[in-house]
């Protein structure tokens, strides 16, 4: 049986092949189970052809405890007037504040514009060498020969998700949700500066006027620029004071306000279950 299956008549066809054709001359050999195990005994089965290998692309785990420690950036698309037209709308954000430190409206896709945009954030923002991680998806621009050039000249540590994985890069995402879930955004922008408009707008709401829940619903600006302190401490005031009037409506006692995040992750590890342990061990110090 081996000798007909790696003869130069069957060597290039599958076991069914060859059985259907010896059963059609009048010759049983074996099962095509049989043909296959008896290739496999003798290691001449296996795929023959170039076999794409994707490698394995490790977790992202990234930790932020304060403002421009680690920033996410995304781009989506904008509809324009006419069917397949679009505008591409740039957004950095900062993961712990939730505040846009930078964004842009172009009419394409593309590596210089948004390194123009990245250099121009991190450059008002102040951020010094070895300061921030720039994490993104794996789009062409984000994987870019000259966003990555910039961020090593800048001393900032580039990541990106794993492909295919859409909740490695959740602020990202969650970010263009609200502003394509608010009331006035239109199903289409009648040109440039029309979505232009609606962009600055949108963005001076977000971050100067709108309570983030992430945040102890405070604004994305008052927790980046370092006014959540002073806030947090007139809204204890204020509910201590409505505790004194009527302390009868408090039942535990003086309410307090949403709390700050004390660390922001993207993919936070997990920690390991503790092994349930039916017998403490005993330890006997100083014996033999």
């Amino acid at each position: 049986m081996l000798d007909q299956l790696v003869s130069e008549r069957f060597a290039d066809q599958s076991p069914r092949q060859v059985y259907s054709k010896l059963l059609d001359e009048g010759d049983y050999l074996c099962s095509v189970r049989t043909m296959y195990r008896i290739l496999a005994e003798n290691q001449s089965s296996r795929e023959r052809r170039n076999q794409l290998k994707h490698p394995n692309y490790q977790k992202p785990e990234l930790l932020a405890s304060g403002p421009n420690e680690v920033w996410s950036w995304d781009i989506t698309k904008l509809k324009g007037p006419e069917t397949w037209t679009y505008y591409y709308l740039y957004v950095i954000l900062d993961i712990y504040s939730r505040c846009v430190v930078g964004w842009m409206l172009a009419h394409r896709e593309a590596a210089d514009l948004a390194t123009q945009l990245i250099e121009t954030t991190i450059e008002k923002q102040g951020v010094q060498s070895d300061q921030l991680i720039l994490h993104s998806d794996r789009g062409p621009s984000m994987t870019s020969h000259s966003v990555a050039e910039l961020l090593t000249s800048l001393g900032v540590t580039k990541s990106h998700s794993r492909p295919h994985v859409s909740n490695d890069n959740p602020f990202s995402e969650s970010q263009f949700k609200t502003m394509k879930y608010r009331p006035e955004f239109p199903k289409r922008f009648g040109c440039y500066e029309d979505a232009l408009g609606f962009c600055r707008d949108f963005f001076s709401w977000y971050n100067d006027e709108h309570y983030h829940s992430g945040i102890g619903l405070l604004t994305p600006s008052s927790l980046h620029y370092g006014q959540a302190e002073e806030i947090l401490a007139q809204r204890q005031e204020t509910l201590r004071e409505a505790w004194q009037k009527n302390p009868e409506r408090f039942v535990g006692g003086v309410p307090t306000p949403a709390s700050l995040p004390k660390a922001v992750w993207i993919n936070a590890p997990k920690r390991e279950r503790e092994r349930k342990i039916g017998t403490p061990e005993a330890n006997c110090p100083g014996a033999p």
